[in-house]
């Protein structure tokens, strides 16, 4: 950053001098590499704090906002730089073609020892970073830029052709505009909370489904926190009699391993047996266990009304034993050591909703 505030500062002069768009256009694209820099160094500091308070996630997304911020600043830049170009186009100005390139040359020099700094500290962090990919955007558009300047002067040089010195910043504010409207599509994803570039959640969720003992996936969301740290959830049926917590951790690996994944929350149900689930009870005021614990009717007391006591088979991690059955019969343990999760004492889990969100995902095999 130091670097490149210094080569600016004798920049504008040069341009001033020279009565160069091109070098002026330069250095205030170098001005916003600085600020580029500078909010890259402060927003990683920040976003490296441990989570507390009501951030959850911590403050990593303040990369995204520096990234965004970055790609703002290169589009409006681009416009102005754009609409100086045209009037140059149309009044051409006269240019001082070797100083402006001496300045170019000495600029892509700047330009490459600063790019080969960003690059090395980009190599130093242990994931990808958006924000740091901003500051390395600026920069290398800079590079480029001067390089354009550099053509622009030896054509002024050995043809006289100044309109090449608008022609050159025209070239710059392309290259602007690309780095910018990158940077502002894929942080503007993130916010959005589309799920990663190259990922698609189709494939993902029907790759799931494929696993064994897999009847259903859906409430399928993936998204990323910060580039580079993706995150998922997904609400999955497991098919009777089956084993859900070696399901969960076999879907578990099947994210980390193919698609980096390791932010991951499963709520995982058994898929309800219809053959084995008994009819309702005729009379209301019984109050039945889930049929896998094999408890009888047992009369609700008159005072409480039964309405009130609906049986609670979706949740996944019940014992089945709703909590007025357990006042009633007080030598039921609350912790029943018949609830091993292996799917013989394991409550059935609902059915897929209609009004889930997103599509439900079901293999393909042929069902047992």
């Amino acid at each position: 950053m130091a670097l490149i505030v210094a080569f600016m500062i004798g920049e504008v002069a040069a341009g001033l001098i020279a009565h160069s768009l091109a070098l002026l256009s330069d250095a205030a694209h170098m001005l916003t590499d600085a600020a580029a820099i500078g909010l890259a160094i402060v927003t990683a500091k920040i976003a490296g704090r441990p989570a507390r308070g009501g951030f959850t996630y911590g403050l990593r997304r303040l990369e995204i906002l520096s990234a965004q911020a970055n790609g703002i600043t290169l589009v409006l830049l681009a416009l102005w730089l754009a609409y100086e170009a045209i009037r140059r186009l149309i009044t051409p100005h006269p240019v001082t073609g070797a100083l402006v390139l001496g300045v170019a040359l000495a600029g892509v020099c700047v330009n490459l020892a600063a790019s080969l700094l960003l690059a090395r500290a980009n190599r130093a962090s242990d994931r990808r970073s958006l924000n740091m990919e901003g500051a390395v955007a600026h920069v290398l558009t800079d590079l480029y830029a001067f390089a354009a300047t550099a053509i622009a002067a030896i054509i002024i040089l050995t043809t006289g052709f100044v309109r090449a010195d608008a022609i050159a910043t025209l070239v710059v504010v392309a290259l602007m505009l690309r780095a910018g409207s990158g940077l502002i599509r894929e942080s503007g994803r993130i916010f959005l909370e589309a799920a990663p570039a190259g990922l698609d959640p189709a494939a993902l969720g029907a790759a799931m489904a494929a696993r064994p003992h897999v009847a259903e996936v859906h409430d399928l969301h993936i998204w990323e926190i910060t580039t580079g740290m993706p995150a998922a959830s997904a609400h999955v049926l497991v098919d009777p009699h089956q084993d859900c917590h070696a399901v969960r951790a076999d879907l578990e690996a099947l994210l980390a391993r193919e698609h980096g994944i390791t932010h991951l929350t499963l709520q995982v149900d058994h898929c309800p047996d219809t053959d084995d689930r008994p009819a309702a009870p005729a009379d209301p005021q019984v109050h039945r266990a889930t049929p896998d614990h094999g408890h009888p009717a047992v009369p609700l007391p008159p005072a409480v009304d039964a309405s009130a006591h609906e049986d609670h088979a979706g949740d996944a991690h019940a014992d089945g034993i709703a909590m007025d059955r357990l006042a009633a019969e007080p030598h039921i343990p609350a912790d029943d050591p018949g609830d091993n999760h292996t799917g013989d004492n394991h409550a059935p889990g609902p059915p897929h909703c209609e009004d889930s969100h997103g599509p439900a995902y079901r293999p393909t095999r042929q069902r047992p």
